[in-house]
């Protein structure tokens, strides 16, 4: 595992797929603190519990550093940034069900658009494994050498 660095300034401002994600009845939006423990149960039902963790951080940022998928108002995905360190996107996931129709990468490009707007060059994406390849190609997410275990090496398990 290793972190990869995005280039913030680079990003377009369009965001593909958002149409066609609202024409399937999927919406992306930036969570409200109502939904807190909603969104927070999902990360730890659906992926970890490390996660949820991170999901609880979002909520006290200003504004909300967590964006999220709905479908027939239930959450279907989630990303978050600034969580574990300032300047790191993640953690980030979609429900299997709902995988490879460009939720992900709209949840990404969401929350470093919004990383731009705050005020980040750049942007670290932590831990990234088998990912790195989507991460080049949406946003050229660079490798950074000797990047692990990184901010997570005081994590209890590691």
């Amino acid at each position: 595992m290793f972190d990869m660095l995005v280039k913030l300034y680079d990003l377009s401002d369009e965001i593909i797929n958002l149409d066609e994600l609202k024409n399937e009845g999927i919406s992306i939006k930036r969570a409200l603190v109502p939904d807190k423990y909603t969104i927070i149960n999902y990360a730890k039902n659906e992926f970890y519990e490390q996660w949820a963790g991170e999901c609880d951080v979002a909520f006290s940022n200003h504004p909300v550093s967590c964006f999220i998928a709905v479908k027939d108002k239930q959450v279907i995905g989630f990303a978050c940034y600034d969580v574990t360190a300032k300047g790191y996107f993640g953690p980030t996931g979609v429900s299997k069900r709902y995988r490879g129709l460009g939720i992900g990468k709209v949840l990404l490009i969401k929350c470093l658009l919004s990383m731009r707007e705050e005020g980040y060059g750049y942007a670290i994406i932590g831990s990234v494994a088998e990912a790195a390849g989507f991460y080049e190609k949406t946003v050229n997410a660079i490798a950074i050498e000797s990047s692990s275990p990184g901010v997570y090496e005081r994590l209890i398990d590691n």
